[in-house]
Parts: C-alpha cells; structure tokens; sequence
C-alpha cells in the first residue's frame, strides 16, 4: 500500500505562490495523476491518499501534518510520498529534490537558522534537548527499520527524474516532522521550482504533469520490485539457515520469550534492538527485558530484530510504547508476519 500526500492544501497552507498559481494545486494535480497510473497499471498495490481536494485539516501547520501523517499509520502504509513544489529566491535555482528523515552536519549547525525560516513549522525544534535525543536516536534507529527502504526510494526516484531529462539535486536528509511521524518508509519529493520560470511553465502543463507522474510512477513500480525481491532474499536465507540456527539456539542460546499472544501470525509489537548476530535472550542488552524479547526477523545487514509485546491493534501497541521507552528511547512500533518484520 502507498500514501500518497500531495503537501499544503486549503486556505491557511497555500504552500509557495507564483504568478497567481498556487503550489498546493500543482501538487495535487500531480497526486492524483499518480495515483491514477498506479491504479490502473498496478492494481495490486493499494492507493490511499491524504487528500483528493483542496483541504486543510487543522488551522495549526504542526497538527495538519501529523494529520496527513495518521491518515497514513491508520491506513497501515507501507510507503509515504509526499509531493511539493520547491521555490527559491533566485529564479535561477532549478531541478528536483527528494528528501528524507534526517541530519547531516551541515544541519545541526544551520538548524536554529531553518527554524526562523517561512516554513520553521514544517522542521522539527532541535533546540530543546531532550528532544533532540529522541530524535536523533530515532534517526540512528532508522538504519535498523524503515532508513534502507526510504534511500532506496530516493535513488529510484532520482533515476526516473535523470531518465526524464530532469536537472536533479542529490537527495538530502531533513528534520521534516511529516517524515518523523509516520511509521513506514518515506520521502519527500520536490517536483520543481516554481520561482523558475521555465519549471514552473513545465509543472503548469499538463504535458509536464503526466511526464512528473510517470517519473514517480516508475520509481514506485521499481520500489515494489526491489521491497518484493528483499523479501524473497529473506525466505531463502531463512530457508538455508533455519535448521542449524534451531540446533544451536538449544544449546547456546536460549529461545527468545514471547508473551501470551504470540501464538498470533501477524500484528503488532515494539522493536528495542537489531543486531547483525543473534543475541541470547538473557543479553544485559536487554535491561529490564531479559527473557522477555521475541526475536524476528528481516532482510538487510541487521536482520534480527529483538521485540517486546504482541498487539493486534496499532493504537494498543503504541499505548505500550510509552512504557517501553523509558528502557529504549529509540523503541518503535513494527508490524510482524510470522516470524519476519513485515514492509
């Protein structure tokens, strides 16, 4: 399933405006004529978007994106585009840009600065410090959960752009709080700068529309292939590997505790740790955990995953969320099938 956001919307959260148009449209335009195509040449993938009109829905920025962003968790997602139109003060600035969760040096240093700029409400608030913790252990995490997925979807849609004759900028990380709160693999992706005049003549047209939908088009069927060739990646190394990890485990290494539900195939439970090796149970780790995680798994470097509690709902996994991150503050609600970590 993919949740498509076409960003900004209603009359509060116009979004960049030029010549009378407005960067709301543009970007909804384009959504819809994505999702369009997604439907009807990949009618096994589910579309569900934030938007279909022009709405807002809060009259507070901070709350209409974590909005956008629960449409998207409740839904269960499995990949977040959001779609904007960039503007700079030099009508010279052109091309597009894909950002993702994140901080680079670069940032840290020019954050206060970002957060005094027109859209400071769109970037999260590092300056407290506390938060920034949580933040920055969140992003840490990423490389054991969501973070492999959302750079590949980057790299792809940075292809598709370059194989459409777009002028592209590099992908970059960003504190961007749309990106922090939804709980699956995400990007946001620039589509053009509207204070160009020749991009924003381009992004006008329907012409240009259709090209920008089927270069997002591309990138999400190739994502499908890509997330579609881990998972079989994953079956065959369990496959190859399972039997003697079994006979192992019973002498060396106890069997990770599950709690009373985990006779479910699939739901909801919260991720504390990933490693690269499989860890004992009783690993001080673990803390106040201890012979308390389930060990799952997943494609990647760091495929075991240790978890804690199994949920058949979301909303009562993060219920338990609270208490679990007083032990590991980078802890996160994962969907599971069987054994795996599920996309």
């Amino acid at each position: 399933m993919i949740v498509i956001d076409a960003g900004h919307g209603g009359p509060k959260f116009p979004g960049a405006h030029y010549r009378g148009i407005y960067e709301k449209d543009l970007n909804l335009k384009v959504a819809l004529k994505l999702g369009a195509l997604i439907e009807r040449e990949l009618p096994e993938v589910k579309v569900v978007y934030t938007r279909k009109s022009d709405k807002q829905f809060s009259e507070s920025l901070t709350r209409d994106l974590q909005a956008r962003a629960d449409i998207a968790n409740k839904a269960e997602g499995d990949l977040f585009l959001s779609i904007h139109t960039n503007a700079a003060p030099s009508s010279a600035a052109r091309g597009v840009e894909t950002l993702i969760m994140g901080e680079s040096p670069l940032e840290q240093r020019i954050n206060d600065e970002v957060l005094f700029a027109n859209n400071k409400e769109e970037f999260i608030d590092m300056s407290d410090q506390r938060t920034a913790a949580i933040v920055r252990a969140y992003i840490s995490n990423l490389r054991f959960t969501y973070g492999e997925y959302s750079e590949a979807m980057a790299r792809l849609l940075e292809k598709n752009y370059k194989r459409a004759g777009r002028s592209v900028r590099k992908t970059k990380p960003q504190l961007l709080k749309v990106l922090y709160a939804t709980n699956m693999p995400g990007v946001l992706t620039e589509i053009g700068f509207m204070s160009n005049p020749d991009e924003l003549r381009y992004m006008c047209s329907d012409k240009g529309q259709n090209e920008i939908a089927r270069s997002l088009f591309d990138a999400v069927r190739e994502y499908v292939e890509f997330v579609r060739g881990m998972q079989l990646v994953e079956e065959c190394d369990d496959a190859t590997t399972q039997a003697p990890s079994e006979a192992k485990r019973t002498v060396s290494e106890p069997a990770p505790q599950a709690d009373e539900s985990a006779a479910a195939k699939s739901g909801y439970t919260i991720q504390i740790l990933a490693s690269a090796e499989r860890l004992k149970s009783n690993d001080r780790q673990f803390k106040s955990y201890r012979n308390k995680v389930t060990e799952l798994r997943s494609a990647g470097r760091y495929r075991y995953k240790y978890c804690v509690g199994r949920y058949r709902t979301q909303a009562e996994a993060r219920q338990a969320l609270a208490e679990v991150k007083k032990s590991f503050a980078d802890a996160y609600v994962v969907r599971y099938e069987g054994d795996a970590v599920a996309r």
